[in-house]
């Protein structure tokens, strides 16, 4: 089974490639304006209806379903959030930064910190030699078997769906998000700073308000679910059958591009509340194009690029791929270092 294809046939070359999607970096604010309308009005509205349901004594499951909706506005959230990082979304920097905070502090990601960290994964992703910046830990075959025994246990372990899956997510949005890390300048630091303050403000209006209790009743399921699909679609774009990686003297930007991202078939609400990132191959090809450009430039370049989309069920398959085998030249499973 491969999941996404390269077609050499085509003959596509970078001038081809640039001629058939320039004109979709150029930002819409009408387009813009309506997105952020018909996204931040009814997360509000979902916030407000998990509110009156835990004060009114349904079930909680009632909250939790309205949760996972508003879960799904979040993961929108945060695509205006990245393409805010892209200075994609609107053609102001000016105003795709004020955005970028204001999403960044509903999704509890600092916009400048997060902004650094994403612009060295798309310099470096499907690079072996320069794995680690905005990535999933990944290790080749042969690292594995020459790693000692407490590094296969914590390899094992990051790589377990459930920690991956669940635990990751939480521990990154909560925990991880809360403080620079090593190498933040100035301007990323106090980005961290004005996230956790706000955030804090947010905390303290809720609490004397609402109460705390169904501020963390309504905010952290949403903000869970959010993360578990945020990460899911981060691993998935990345990790996957027929995925290409090099080593550095063989990297290939445009290669690295339509062949190390996925192009992830989604049905379509699923593809709106994710704002089109499952087509990440014409995101990385052309990283300034906003996400509400995304599906015209795809339809423009799928007869040039031959690439066959990543299913919802093949996607799945995807989760027993753990290393990257450099003499297959694939990623594989535990069970196929030890054979």
């Amino acid at each position: 089974m491969t999941s996404l294809l390269f077609s050499d046939k085509a003959n596509v070359t970078k001038p081809d490639l640039q001629q058939a999607t320039k004109k979709y970096e150029q930002p819409n604010q009408l387009k813009a304006v309506w997105q952020l309308a018909n996204t931040f009005i009814p997360y509000l509205f979902l916030c407000i209806l998990m509110y009156f349901s835990h004060t009114a004594g349904y079930s909680y499951w009632i909250t939790l379903c309205l949760a996972i909706v508003a879960g799904g506005m979040l993961v929108r959230i945060f695509i205006f959030f990245h393409d805010c990082a892209h200075h994609s979304f609107f053609a102001s920097r000016r105003a795709n930064t004020f955005l970028g905070y204001i999403c960044g502090i509903l999704t509890f990601t600092p916009y400048e910190e997060w902004r650094k960290s994403h612009g060295l994964h798309h310099n470096t992703f499907a690079d072996l030699d320069r794995r680690g910046q905005g990535d999933v830990w990944t290790l080749t075959a042969e690292e594995y078997r020459t790693a000692s025994k407490p590094e296969r246990f914590w390899y094992r372990l990051f790589r377990n769906p459930f920690v991956l899956l669940c635990l990751g997510p939480a521990y990154l949005f909560l925990v991880s998000y809360r403080y620079p890390h090593k190498g933040s300048k100035k301007r990323q630091s106090i980005s961290v700073v004005i996230t956790n303050a706000a955030i804090t403000v947010i905390i303290l209006v809720a609490s004397f308000t609402i109460g705390f209790k169904a501020y963390a009743i309504i905010q952290l399921p949403a903000i869970f679910f959010a993360g578990v699909i945020g990460v899911w679609l981060f691993y998935i774009q990345h990790q996957f059958e027929g995925v290409y990686w090099s080593r550095h003297d063989q990297w290939d930007p445009i290669k690295a591009s339509l062949q190390g991202s996925s192009y992830y078939k989604l049905p379509k609400l699923l593809q709106w509340f994710t704002g089109n990132i499952g087509l990440h191959h014409i995101h990385h090809l052309r990283s300034r194009i906003p996400n509400y450009n995304l599906q015209g430039a795809y339809d423009d370049t799928k007869d040039l690029l031959k690439v066959e989309p990543l299913t919802i069920r093949k996607s799945i398959a995807c989760l027993q791929l753990k290393l990257w085998d450099e003499k297959k030249q694939k990623l594989v499973g535990f069970k196929s270092v030890y054979a």
